[in-house]
């Protein structure tokens, strides 16, 4: 398949003019920018992916927060297809956080049973409607701090309820696609999520917060894949600093 041309976004970083290594292997240490040329490389990936990616969203089905914040708990370790097979049915029996704090654990595992873990993301889930409940009248609050006090819920999970639910640009959701691209790219050196969040929020405007992640998202899931990114289709190839091509 031939190269495609890079796509239009701004000057983008000098390379060093080094031999890529060939398919299948991995340099040592990635190469990470620094100063102007880090800003330039954020401006320029983020620019590229907007244009690429223009209706990146979030992929799991929901239609207020409540929803959002179960399905959320329900992909860890699990897809998003996946999680939206078996969201119907829960929503259907348990509508609101009222009725799954009173549910029975066996009677929520045996409907998210398919999406691993059951044992555990049913007990979070229940302790996360109790949560609710108990402490905010059963409405999902539009706080981290708050929401990262319910069982089941971590700075991740909350980012994904601010951004998709509230519009809030509070903070970046950093996955496993988000840290495999982040640290491809040159944005960051850091591997501990906490960390690599930190890195990313200086680099993009916080308007594009919660769109930069579904962008690293929607990339890490079509172009750039774990094991065999597609680097002759990607439009970064060129100020990629792990680029096979």
């Amino acid at each position: 398949m031939p190269a495609r041309k890079a796509a239009s976004g701004g000057a983008a970083p000098q390379q060093s003019g080094r031999q890529r290594k060939p398919p299948g292997s991995q340099p040592a240490k990635r190469k990470v920018f620094r100063g102007a040329a880090l800003r330039l490389q954020a401006t320029v990936v983020l620019d590229r992916l907007l244009r690429a990616y223009p209706h990146a969203h979030c992929a799991l089905d929901f239609t207020n927060a409540y929803e959002l914040l179960c399905a959320t708990i329900l992909s860890a370790q699990c897809t998003d297809k996946r999680v939206n097979l078996v969201t119907p049915a829960l929503f259907r029996r348990y509508r609101d956080a009222s009725a799954l704090a009173s549910a029975k654990p066996e009677d929520v595992e045996a409907i998210i049973k398919s999406a691993g873990f059951f044992r555990s993301k049913s007990k979070s889930l229940i302790g996360m409607a109790a949560g609710l409940v108990e402490r905010h009248d059963g409405a999902v609050p539009a706080d981290m701090d708050a929401l990262v006090k319910l069982p089941g819920v971590g700075r991740k999970t909350a980012n994904v309820i601010l951004g998709n639910a509230f519009g809030r640009n509070d903070g970046i959701v950093v996955d496993t696609h988000v840290t495999r691209l982040s640290n491809r790219l040159g944005l960051t050196r850091e591997t501990d999520a906490v960390k690599i969040e930190r890195d990313l929020l200086t680099l993009f405007p916080q308007q594009h917060w919660t769109m930069i992640s579904h962008l690293l998202i929607e990339h890490g899931r079509q172009v750039c894949l774990a094991r065999t990114p597609h680097c002759t289709d990607c439009v970064l190839a060129d100020v990629c600093p792990s680029a096979l091509v």
